[in-house]
């Protein structure tokens, strides 16, 4: 049986780096999806505030099987 995959598309941050903001992607996304499969980071910002650093963010697409009867 072919398994079936579905794409969201999420934000996160950090305020250390974009790293500590793709992994809050991954952390956050398994609370309430399973078999997440990966991550694509589609796109890196930061936010500024007073002229420095505020935080780090990761616009990030997750890929994750779906659960058929079959698969339950």
């Amino acid at each position: 049986m072919a398994k079936i995959v579905k794409v969201i598309e999420v934000m996160s941050e950090s305020p250390k780096s974009w790293e500590e903001a793709a992994k809050n992607v991954v952390t956050e996304a398994s609370k309430t999806l399973r078999n997440i499969r990966s991550i694509y980071i589609k796109e890196f910002t930061v936010a500024v505030d007073n002229d420095k650093v505020a935080s780090y963010r990761v616009n990030a697409k997750v890929t994750f099987e779906m659960e058929t009867e079959r698969s339950k």
